[in-house]
């Protein structure tokens, strides 16, 4: 018996063990397949459901977080629609922290779950729509400033551990379940380096060969090491112009890839 034979408490239960799809038609002039997790079936439509409820269940076991204590984070969007409905489920006011350049429809989202959102504005000149590293770190410094002034629990994305123990202790082992373990290779777009770092140390740890490719925008290909000469790429939630990620490994990193804004919009 699985979970979806019976009745869940919440949609908290409901985060993950989303299905591994072939996409028959994109690979049927391959020599090979590909496999996508549709982590948009989770509860608040993305993997970032995975570490709202891992980041908020860590601290909640380890003391971090008291009952009825305010959460903060910044957020493109999904990670906070993540976070609004564990922390509305259990009981946390939620404030999601984000830049005016990313989608007001995630902003309506969050609100609608019942977070409060503060909007940050983007740097002069930056394209709406269009979020970069420099964007980003004015949300950081407003996150910062709510957190003291609220003595809030900041749900860190970027530097707590929760980030990547969801993937290693759930998504990876689902793919490997899914798979018999009998897959090549690994490719994940980062943002954080949560979803890579966990999955791709599960991954190494049942057999080193898989390989596991960092995906990045071109133009802003910074862990690779190149220049950035795109910040404001239309790919959202990664691509930070970041040449380091707290979470990441550089051991279980066997290769960078990069994808322009067309590619990225056609086959989206």
């Amino acid at each position: 018996m699985t979970r979806h034979d019976h009745v869940l408490p919440s949609a908290i239960e409901a985060i993950g063990e989303t299905p591994l799809v072939e996409l028959a038609r994109l690979g049927r002039d391959l020599d090979g397949r590909i496999l996508a997790k549709l982590e948009y079936l989770n509860p608040g439509f993305s993997k970032k459901d995975r570490i709202a409820r891992q980041i908020i269940e860590d601290a909640e076991a380890d003391g971090r977080l008291r009952p009825g204590q305010t959460v903060v984070e910044l957020t493109s969007g999904n990670t906070g629609t993540g976070l609004a409905i564990v922390c509305g489920i259990k009981g946390y006011p939620f404030v999601a922290v984000m830049s005016t350049g990313n989608s007001m429809e995630r902003a309506r989202m969050m609100r609608a779950l019942g977070a409060e959102v503060v909007l940050v504005a983007q740097m002069p000149g930056s394209v709406p729509g269009q979020v970069s590293g420099q964007d980003l770190a004015l949300v950081e410094e407003e996150a910062q400033r709510v957190v003291q002034a609220r003595g809030a629990f900041r749900a860190d994305q970027f530097q707590l551990a929760g980030n990547m123990r969801a993937h290693l202790l759930h998504t990876g082992p689902e793919i490997l379940r899914q798979t018999g373990g009998r897959f090549d290779a690994f490719c994940d777009f980062v943002g954080t380096g949560g979803s890579f770092s966990g999955c791709a140390a599960a991954f190494k740890r049942h057999r080193p060969s898989i390989g596991c490719y960092v995906v990045e925008p071109a133009g802003a290909a910074a862990l690779k090491g190149e220049a950035v000469t795109n910040p404001g790429h239309r790919i959202q939630g990664g691509g930070y112009s970041m040449t380091t990620l707290h979470l990441m490994d550089p051991a279980h990193v066997d290769g960078y890839l990069t994808v322009a804004d067309a590619d990225a919009v056609t086959w989206a």
